[in-house]
Parts: structure tokens; C-alpha cells; sequence
């Protein structure tokens, strides 16, 4: 299993993850509220600006405050390093 840093020590399981994508949109938005209705958000922006919000396979919602491209990055190169085992 591997472990993907999105900001501030906090971790989430690169298996688990569907998507990264830019809070901006209005859909996103409105899946980010719905997930709070729910109670499967996980706001792990430690009260900065959301920057990235994670999909998780579990239908819970992560936020960070680390850019999209920033978490992406971090994950390929896990995957990278995943293959030279």
C-alpha cells in the first residue's frame, strides 16, 4: 500500500484514490457540500485555502490545501518508485 503526503503530514492511500481536481467548479462544489451533508468529508486543509479536493473509492471527499499538480507529481513519483522494486 502505498501513501500519498497531501499536505501537513496527513496521508491517503494511493489505491483508494479516483481522482484530483480543482475545487473552482461548480459541480465540485456542489460534491464537496454533499459530502458534508453526509458526514464523508475529510477537510485536512488545517483552516487554509482548499486547494485540492481527492475522490476517494470510499465516496468520502478529502480536502487539501496542496495544489492538484502538487499531489499528482507526489503521486507518480511513488508509482515510479514502485516499479524500480
Amino acid at each position: 500500500m502505498q501513501l500519498i503526503n497531501i499536505g501537513f503530514g496527513n496521508m491517503v492511500s494511493s489505491s483508494r484514490l479516483i481522482a484530483i481536481v480543482s475545487p473552482e467548479s461548480a459541480p465540485i462544489k456542489r460534491l464537496i457540500q454533499e459530502a458534508k451533508d453526509k458526514g464523508t468529508l475529510i477537510d485536512a486543509t488545517y483552516g487554509r485555502r482548499t486547494r485540492a479536493v481527492i475522490i476517494m473509492d470510499s465516496d468520502h471527499i478529502v480536502l487539501s490545501a496542496v495544489a492538484p499538480e502538487t499531489v499528482g507529481s507526489r503521486f507518480t513519483i511513488d508509482e515510479g518508485d514502485k516499479e524500480n522494486e
